[in-house]
């Protein structure tokens, strides 16, 4: 991969969209939280009202389902295909062995494949970190293939990789000591409030490297002095 990036330039068109961290975590936040705790807690309700097979089904209705309106948006759903993937591998492995354990383990091992995924494709240039950024936000290509880009998400997918791999070490020992509700319990401990104050720090991160940068710098500048423009424009052209 290249290291030299187009040079933005602020009389010319935009290379980048606006980019704002509040923007993009209250307008992606809610949709990460759904996709990544969802199926989880539709089948631990149904599990404990009704029994294993109406747990199962209901976290799989909950995986399709998100998936069927995300594609209706018209969004790439990355994360949600992914997700819908292990969990019908999860439902065909719970009901053939009958075991809660076993149904709640998988994701757990695929956790630390994902964690090793994430920490090796920084090695390769790579880093995956940006790849589900584009979720959120989509960049050009000549964005992608920028310094800045490779080690703003270097840096996040080092984080994420890491958290990955501890948190899945911890839930795993719960759930053979302690069993299915310290598991739970402790999966969303170290779950949503963290993932979403790594998620928090990795869009902050994310947009200050990118405003700090020498090759991205000025033309973020640029977009928002001409929406500052616009915005002023609009005003004194609307009617007393």
């Amino acid at each position: 991969m290249t290291d030299a990036a187009a040079t933005p330039t602020p009389d010319a068109e935009p290379h980048l969209p606006p980019i704002t961290a509040k923007a993009i975590m209250f307008g992606s936040g809610p949709r990460f939280a759904r996709d990544a705790f969802g199926p989880v807690l539709a089948f631990y309700v149904l599990w404990k009202l009704w029994g294993l097979v109406p747990g199962i089904v209901a976290a799989t209705a909950v995986a399709l389902l998100v998936y069927r309106y995300e594609r209706q948006q018209g969004r790439p759903a990355l994360v949600v295909r992914i997700a819908l993937g292990f969990v019908l591998i999860q439902a065909v492995v719970g009901l053939w062995t009958g075991s809660a354990e076993i149904y709640l383990a998988i994701p757990v091992f695929v956790t630390v494949g994902y964690g090793l995924v994430f920490i090796g494709s920084i090695a390769i240039g790579r880093p995956l970190a940006g790849v589900f950024a584009e979720e959120m936000l989509t960049l050009p290509d000549e964005v992608k293939a920028s310094r800045t880009h490779r080690r703003t998400f270097g840096l996040i997918s080092l984080a994420w990789g890491l958290y990955m791999l501890a948190r899945s070490a911890l839930r795993l020992l719960v759930l053979a000591a302690l069993g299915v509700d310290a598991f739970v319990a402790v999966g969303f401990v170290t779950g949503f409030p963290v993932t979403m104050a790594l998620m928090s720090w990795s869009i902050w991160y994310g947009v200050r490297s990118f405003r700090r940068s020498d090759e991205w710098g000025p033309a973020i500048a640029a977009l928002e002095a001409a929406a500052l423009e616009a915005e002023f424009d609009a005003d004194e052209e609307a009617p007393a």
